[in-house]
């Protein structure tokens, strides 16, 4: 009986958020961001800081939090911050934003262009954008707590609000993690984030049921040899052609030894050796990224990829002092994992709410990661990673013409449509947040 009065009493919440309380949302965030939230994506925007530096982003960011009344905390695994609102009896659901920049000089064209130079992790002075959205993704944020919290009437729980550091170089999740984020401010019962997407239409919802983001791992291996001149080779081993011939090997792995209904990818990034045009250099070096959807392929990569290399050099004639190291970074991107049920849930209320013109189907040919993962994978926390489109119909118009093509994430030339982005990106949280936290 129990389960009954909960199913007919959260039925009974949907229905009281009518389609008209929806446009009145709609309405209300679009009155917002003229007010509010477009000044300060402005401000993010021309203001980027890089991973682990994000000082003056997360303290406006918690400031402006702190001021609609959440409670906030600074400076969680290094920059990050956490806030809470506590409203009555009810489900935790967690909302995540990264908000770290690119070291990249902007040249997107657009008038609130970043002019910021930062010294990078090894004193190199860098020019510093967004380019990737992470300012979309907090102001966002930003504006789902200005509604949340003019709502509180309609919906009971706990809502928690993240400002993640240094998505781009990779700890930044993690960190918070090994700040006990989960036992400091309790574990949530759901998980949300979304990510703003150059290649689709500005405004437009992506839901997912499957993996929106791969898992990634980094492999280096040293390519050993024996020098020699470089007109005498048969006196050495070349390790130039042997990493020559690994890098070709290892695409095998893909072609003849992934099931094909798997998906993974194994790419060679970086082919570093020699000094000069007639010295047969004694070592070659490989950088890899390596990606996946699931621990079993993962696993299946990682140890072909030794293989090869190995193999590749015994046929090669060293010497077994001389085989390649290939050494595989300790930190690592885990997949990131939509829980279909959840997923189902929230994208059945977005369409019945925003309409189903709002969302399209996934577009994803890419292995992207993430590090979303490491907040929903231990624990296990279910989660959904939904996408928000950021460029004009327009604009792909225009590339299919013959004219500019629609930049790419990370790219100096990246711009996202800013008000659709975050009025839909607001829109979609608040909406899935309704959902979770029923009441009131």
């Amino acid at each position: 009986m129990n389960r009954i009065f909960a199913a007919l009493f959260a039925s009974a919440v949907l229905l009281a958020f009518t389609p008209a309380k929806a446009s009145e949302l709609a309405d209300a965030i679009a009155a917002d961001y003229q007010s509010h939230l477009g000044p300060l994506w402005d401000h993010f925007h021309r203001n980027p800081e890089l991973s682990l530096m994000e000082h003056k982003t997360a303290a406006r960011l918690a400031e402006e939090i702190r001021a609609v009344g959440f409670e906030v905390t600074e400076g969680v695994g290094g920059t990050g911050i956490v806030a809470i609102l506590k409203n009555g009896p009810g489900p935790m659901v967690m909302m995540r934003a990264d908000m770290d920049g690119l070291p990249v000089k902007e040249q997107s064209g657009l008038a609130n262009a970043s002019t910021v130079q930062m010294e990078d992790w090894d004193g190199n002075l860098v020019g510093v954008m967004h380019a990737c959205g992470h300012d979309v993704h907090i102001t966002s944020l930003v504006g789902t707590a200005r509604r949340m919290a003019a709502m509180r009437d309609q919906w009971s729980g706990t809502l928690m609000l993240i400002g993640q550091p240094a998505e781009e170089k990779g700890p930044g999740a993690q960190a918070m993690m090994d700040d006990d984020i989960w036992i400091r401010f309790g574990k949530p019962d759901y998980a949300l984030a979304f990510h703003v997407a150059a290649d689709s239409e500005a405004g437009k919802i992506t839901v997912s049921e499957g993996s929106p983001y791969a898992g990634a791992d980094t492999v280096d291996i040293a390519v050993h040899g024996i020098g020699a001149h470089g007109a005498y080779p048969h006196q050495g081993k070349d390790p130039v052609v042997i990493a020559a011939q690994i890098v070709i090997n290892l695409q095998t792995i893909i072609s003849r030894e992934l099931a094909p209904r798997h998906a993974g990818v194994v790419t060679v990034g970086s082919f570093h050796a020699g000094t000069k045009h007639n010295i047969i250099s004694d070592r070659a070096d490989l950088q890899l990224t390596v990606r996946s959807l699931n621990p079993q392929v993962r696993e299946q990569f990682l140890s072909a990829i030794e293989r090869v290399a190995i193999g590749t050099a015994r046929t090669a004639g060293l010497p077994e002092d001389k085989m390649p190291d290939v050494v595989v970074s300790e930190f690592s991107y885990p997949p990131t994992f939509n829980d279909a049920n959840l997923a189902r849930r929230i994208k059945g209320v977005l369409i019945e709410k925003m309409g189903a013109d709002a969302l399209i189907d996934s577009a994803e040919t890419g292995m992207g990661a993430e590090d979303f993962g490491f907040f929903t994978t231990e624990p296990y926390i279910p989660s959904v990673y939904f996408a928000v489109g950021g460029t004009p119909r327009e604009d792909f118009e225009r590339a299919e013409a013959g004219g500019p093509a629609v930049a790419s994430h990370h790219s100096p030339l990246f711009k996202i449509s800013a008000e659709p982005s975050v009025k839909a990106g607001v829109e979609a949280t608040v909406l899935a947040l309704m959902d979770l936290l029923p009441g009131g």
